[in-house]
This record gives structure tokens, C-alpha cells and sequence, in this order.
């Protein structure tokens, strides 16, 4: 998606069918994979969803639900965490002020560190890497630096977790870039298990499409959302929208433009590190307030009339929500591009009423 200096400065106008998500459409072949993107975990919250996450973990590793949606979720391939996987620090002694917080103290201030929300969260990333392989990427609310680019989260921060190969932590900076290659999955994933989805060199002539479309290579672009965020506040709302943002910073081919005006980022003097050296299949923008998708193309056509339109790249945008605040895991479909939600509720408990 080359840059575009004739193009107009305007902002498109808003139009009913800009705001159109084709979601939840019906479950392709078996045989495809998918990826679950999800942000906003919030491990150690005062006010968390456990059930939530167990639901979660329970999905993703075929543990729960019917028949078919077992062997929907056999299909993911792996999950990406956009960020926000702990929460912020609270007060742990839960006083809000007066005479009792003024008091001195012998030995200095009470500690306010405690090791359960990290333990909580390697316990349920324990449960995902035994089944698929998981990138996580630091958020604003994770202990890692707040200059972008944010640096990889320790690994060994996740104790059990972080003795699998399947856990890509240290290679997930926030932003990052991931190439996945789909019959590369099927052969190393224990989850890829569909008949004939590793051996489609060998199958006949007239399955030659398949074999080929299998062994295309996904560009992913992910970061947790402070990019967006941080643009957001100087814009005018309406007519513009996040969704509008983050489509003109894919057509700017740079990710953080506000930085280092108004966005923190390490000093950079030869390369920037967040000019898009190439357009990406799926661009993923984490820690949003409600979900958001939509297919773009150098061309601005969205849909495929024709073979010259079929080979246009094209970009999968995909806004992902707060998981406690929505519940909401987002799955996007590695040969087609389609996206499906997945939403994870208890009965009796709220996931904080997220719009999705």
C-alpha cells in the first residue's frame, strides 16, 4: 500500500456503511486456521473476572463447550495478547486516607507488592502453552518500560510457562511484527490435528489450490493501543474515528505519528522504528474501547470483484476491546481474512458491560 502525495488531506466522509463489520459469518472449512486476538487481561483487577479467564483458557484448550465449538476452537492456531495482561497497581491496604495512613511507620511504608497477580497469570499462560503457542506483548499497565518501543516482558516473570517453546515473550516487543505461516502450524502444533491439513504437498492435482493458499505467509502487526490512544485526543470526535485513525496511519505507513511530540519513544536518529516497512495482512490495535474491524485495500475496494481486485493487498484492521471490561476474544481467519467474535459471560457476574 505505496503513500499516496495526490491524495487529499480531507478525512473521508462518514457513511452508514463505514461502520458495517462483516463478522460472524458462517465457520469456513475445518481445515482453516485461525488466530485469537485478545488484549486487556487485567490479572490482579480488585474488581476481576476470574470466570472470565477460565472460560478463556477452557476454550482455547478444547476443555469446554459442544461438539462443534470444540472443533472450532481446535482450528486456532495460536493466541496474541495485545498488552494490559496485569493491572495497575492498587492500594493493597485498601484505606482511603486519615489519620491511620499518616501514621509513622518504624521500618518505613508498608509494602504494597504482592506476587499473585503475576502468579495467577503464569498459571492460566501454563494452561494455553501446553496447547498453542502465545506471544505477549507488554501493555501500559504492564511492568515494562512506558517509552515505546516497549521492550519484551521478562520471561522469567511467568515461572512454569516460561520453560515452553511455545511462549514467545522475549520476541514480542509492543510493536511487533509476527509472520505466521500456516502449513508451518499444522506441522508443529499439536492442535492442527484436522485429517490431511500437514500433508497437502501429497494430495491431488485438483487440490493444488489449497496446497498453495495453505503455505501463504501472514504478516501480523500488533501493538497494545497507545498509538491510537494518544492521537485520539487531538482529533475532532465526531466525524473521526478510531477506526478512521488507524486506517490513515496504515495509509501513512507510520504507527505512531504523534511520536515523540506527544508520545514517549527512545530517542532514534538513523531508522524510525515505527515506519511500516511493509503493509501488513493483519494490522491488530489492542486495548480499545470497543471492538472494531474492517478489510482495506490500496485500491479502497474491500471486496474482490475480480482477479486484478483478488490481487491487491489487502489489510485485516482489527480493534480489540478490553477482555474484563467485554469478554471478548477475536478470531481472524488466516486464509480468508473473516473475523469471528467469541463472547465469554457467567451468569451472576458482569464482564464490566463493554460494548462488543
Amino acid at each position: 500500500m505505496a503513500p499516496q502525495p495526490t491524495a487529499g488531506l480531507e478525512w473521508p466522509s462518514w457513511s452508514v456503511d463505514e461502520e458495517r463489520m462483516d463478522v460472524d459469518g458462517p465457520f469456513p472449512h475445518v481445515s482453516d486456521e485461525w488466530i485469537a486476538l485478545i488484549s486487556g487481561l487485567e490479572v490482579g483487577a480488585a474488581d476481576a473476572v476470574d470466570g472470565h479467564l477460565q472460560l478463556l483458557a477452557e476454550y482455547l484448550t478444547g476443555e469446554a463447550g459442544s461438539i462443534g465449538e470444540q472443533t472450532q476452537s481446535s482450528c486456532i492456531s495460536r493466541l496474541i495478547v495485545a498488552g494490559n495482561s496485569l493491572s495497575l497497581v492498587s492500594n493493597a491496604s485498601g484505606s482511603s486516607g486519615g489519620e491511620a495512613e499518616r501514621k509513622s511507620r518504624r521500618y518505613g511504608q508498608e509494602a504494597s507488592f504482592t506476587p499473585h497477580p503475576t502468579q495467577a497469570l503464569s498459571g492460566h499462560l501454563l494452561d494455553l502453552c501446553r496447547s498453542l503457542p502465545v506471544h505477549l506483548l507488554p501493555g501500559p499497565s504492564d511492568p515494562a518500560a512506558t517509552i515505546l518501543p516497549q521492550q519484551p516482558l521478562p520471561r522469567a516473570m511467568f515461572g512454569s510457562a516460561s520453560h515452553y517453546a511455545t511462549f514467545c515473550c522475549c520476541e514480542s516487543k509492543n510493536p511487533t511484527y509476527i509472520n505466521i505461516s500456516p502449513s508451518r502450524n499444522a506441522q508443529s502444533t499439536s492442535r492442527a490435528s484436522q485429517p490431511g491439513a500437514s500433508s497437502s504437498k501429497t494430495k491431488a492435482k485438483g487440490h493444488a489450490e489449497t496446497a498453495e493458499t495453505a503455505e501463504i505467509v501472514r504478516t501480523v502487526l500488533v501493538h497494545s493501543g497507545q498509538p491510537l490512544d494518544d492521537m485520539f485526543k487531538y482529533v475532532p470526535t465526531p466525524p473521526i474515528t478510531r477506526m478512521a485513525l488507524a486506517e490513515a496511519t496504515l495509509r501513512w505507513r507510520h504507527i505512531a505519528p504523534t511520536a515523540p511530540d506527544t508520545l514517549w519513544c527512545h530517542p532514534y536518529f538513523a531508522k524510525d522504528p515505527f515506519v511500516m516497512p511493509q503493509t501488513p495482512d493483519i494490522y491488530v490495535v489492542g486495548n480499545q474501547p470497543a471492538f472494531a474491524t474492517k478489510l482495506v485495500s490500496e485500491d479502497g475496494k474491500a471486496d474482490a470483484e475480480d482477479e486484478e481486485d483478488r490481487r491487491a493487498k489487502r489489510c485485516r484492521i482489527v480493534l480489540v476491546p478490553n477482555f474484563k471490561q467485554s469478554g471478548l476474544l477475536v478470531l481472524v481467519n488466516m486464509r480468508t481474512l473473516d473475523v469471528r467474535r467469541v463472547q465469554f459471560a457467567v451468569q451472576g457476574m458482569s464482564a464490566g458491560g463493554g460494548e462488543t
